[in-house]
């Protein structure tokens, strides 16, 4: 247990007179929702209605019934308030939230041609970091890495010649992932061009670093990603997390096993995973709807 959660539950207990039933209920919502941020590789100040939704639906997938969620968002509201109050965050973002309406929001992902588009308008850009930032791009769509991950990459992690990277995840945990001969030519590109015109004194080992040389961190990959859209016009919400659910609905929609998915993704349970079946599903009713030829033929014409 941190200690500003046990600071609220303390807070609960002195100040609001708060049962021990209560209170340990409190803190078994907090613990969960933690787990989830940590599964997912978010810090407790970069909750908003994205993150919310996506906590909402691996509770639903995994069996939790819709009362047990709305308690569980009340649990958060409080706690989150009180992070407001104490000046650890600025907006309480469960304030916005409505568990009613949020049963069937899934992780948003983007589309193939969307992803497709983003990728060659990168390229058709004529700067320096071009090849890093594609790099980085493929990297992050073509292995589904969190965003912790991507930048403690380091070079002896990369194995060009087989196409795969070695990834430490939670727990320090090791998994192998596969990338593609696309992702391969712009990781060769960066490497002979960028990297070492990047590399200042202090030497590092980190596959991708910033314009001062050192290893990339995680404000200054959304910094990247922020600059990408800005540069390329392809304003689409990027952040790691669109990479990574984008990666893992592709691949469910070509046919891959949901439990080679999981262990692509590096997800200690299938529960986290299984939430990519509502997306494929949407996205094979989609297009359905627009394929078939009498999909969209009107009541009255039956």
């Amino acid at each position: 247990m941190n200690k500003v959660t046990k600071d609220y539950l303390n807070y609960l207990k002195f100040e609001r007179n708060f049962t021990d039933a209560t209170i340990d209920s409190y803190k078994r919502d907090i613990d969960k929702f933690f787990k989830f941020l940590l599964e997912e590789d978010i810090l407790f100040d970069e909750v908003d209605l994205t993150v919310i939704r996506n906590f909402l639906a691996v509770e639903l997938s995994s069996g939790i019934s819709k009362k047990s969620c709305k308690r569980r968002m009340s649990s958060l509201s409080g706690f989150y308030q009180y992070l407001q109050e104490k000046h650890y965050i600025k907006v309480n973002p469960f304030l916005f939230a409505s568990p009613l309406k949020l049963e069937t929001k899934y992780p948003h992902a983007l589309y193939k041609e969307q992803i497709e588009e983003l990728f060659k308008s990168n390229k058709s850009r004529e700067d320096f970091l071009m090849p890093r930032d594609q790099a980085i791009i493929e990297m992050l769509y073509y292995t589904g890495v969190r965003a912790s991950e991507l930048i403690n990459i380091d070079m002896q992690d990369i194995d060009l010649k087989n196409r795969i990277v070695r990834i430490f995840g939670k727990g320090q945990k090791e998994r192998l992932v596969p990338f593609s001969n696309e992702c391969l030519d712009s990781l060769q590109l960066y490497l002979k061009t960028v990297r070492p015109k990047l590399i200042n004194k202090d030497l590092t080992n980190a596959l991708f670093l910033n314009s001062g040389g050192k290893r990339l961190t995680r404000r200054g990959l959304e910094f990247i990603l922020n600059s990408i859209q800005e540069k390329t016009g392809c304003f689409l919400n990027l952040h790691p997390h669109i990479f990574r659910h984008s990666f893992a609905t592709h691949l469910l929609e070509n046919g891959a096993d949901l439990r080679v998915i999981q262990e692509l993704l590096g997800h200690a349970s299938i529960n986290a995973t299984q939430i990519y079946t509502h997306v494929s599903q949407k996205a094979m009713k989609a297009i359905y709807l627009n394929s078939h030829p009498r999909a969209k033929i009107n009541k009255d014409e039956d």
